[in-house]
């Protein structure tokens, strides 16, 4: 979570990892890359971050010949923490993982969930990558300036949408946003949904006023022109697209959000560095890297207790975030 703001903290992101099921028979076997039977949750619903990262890199994996018969299911429900759940159920499955990411991290806290990403394995954080601020085709916003000055003047009749509960990314990006444009985040109508696909809905149909997602999520919508990008939230532009950033803006913030994959407790040494092995090889394949590039995606490469150190600041640094928003 990284923020460069006087609240500092925030964001990052980064990936996952699944999929359709994959038909290639590489041979993942010379990298010790093979695991027969492997399934993957999503804890979200289809057509967010997690899904279309996740998805993505599946079809690398088989590109690349690393593994095969990946299973890919989708377990929605309170902001991933139902996937969580259920991940830390399966004790000692090496055969399970779980894509997740930032807003995983906020929604266990906000929603007081019993089980934790501390009650996981962490295998890997891949991908950082901005959340960008878009509305409607035919909204009467054309520019982050003309947003910006009707969400001052009344915050409250300007609903703004997110793919993630309270504590996650696209709840944080518009309250850090309000902060920096002088509107106290009490007053922000921010109306979550479970994942990317829900909320592009919504912003389609004028149901609010704003949507705040990760740039991956929606570049086909704006390259068809159905969604209109005001904004990127990250410290520079994204290349290709025609966006400020909320610097830019006149904003004194920027962050960006990261995903990565996890795993049930209680595994042995052997499936841990299985399963680390298995994206690692991802990581370091030609197939990757251009999807990394095509989505606008940085790399953020992190394995094992690494990225496990990196988790527990996650959750220390969300929840000092939502203590000084006032929330």
């Amino acid at each position: 979570m990284r923020l460069r703001t006087p609240l500092a903290l925030f964001g990052a992101a980064l990936l996952v990892f699944v999929g359709p099921p994959l038909l290639s028979t590489g041979s993942g076997s010379d990298t010790g890359t093979q695991i027969p039977g492997l399934r993957f949750m999503v804890p979200n619903t289809p057509g967010g971050g997690y899904d279309i990262t996740a998805r993505t890199a599946a079809k690398n994996a088989e590109d690349a010949g690393l593994t095969h018969g990946i299973e890919v299911f989708n377990l929605p429900g309170a902001g991933g923490t139902v996937g969580v759940t259920r991940l830390v159920a399966e004790h000692g499955n090496g055969k399970l993982a779980m894509s997740m990411g930032l807003g995983v991290v906020g929604a266990v806290r906000t929603n007081k969930s019993p089980r934790t990403l501390a009650d996981t394995t962490p295998i890997a954080r891949l991908t950082e990558e901005q959340d960008i601020v878009v509305v409607a085709k035919d909204s009467p916003y054309r520019t982050i300036g003309q947003l910006l000055t009707a969400w001052k003047k009344d915050p409250g009749k300007i609903p703004v949408g997110g793919g993630s509960s309270p504590g996650g990314p696209d709840h944080l990006a518009p309250m850090l946003m309000a902060k920096a444009a002088g509107i106290a985040p009490e007053q922000v109508n921010y109306i979550p949904f479970d994942g990317g696909g829900e909320l592009l809905a919504s912003i389609l149909g004028n149901k609010v006023g704003f949507g705040v997602s990760g740039v991956g999520e929606y570049l086909d919508q704006i390259e068809a022109g159905e969604l209109r990008l005001l904004a990127v939230t990250g410290p520079k532009r994204v290349p290709g697209l025609d966006a400020p950033t909320l610097r830019e803006a006149g904003l004194d913030t920027d962050f960006t959000n990261w995903r990565g994959i996890v795993a049930p407790p209680g595994l042995s040494d052997a499936e841990r560095d299985k399963l680390v092995a298995l994206v690692s090889e991802l990581h370091d394949s030609a197939q990757w890297r251009e999807s990394m590039e095509k989505n606008g995606w940085d790399d953020a490469f992190l394995t094992g207790d690494d990225f496990g150190e990196f988790l527990d600041a996650q959750d220390r640094r969300v929840a000092t975030v939502l203590r000084e928003l006032g929330l």
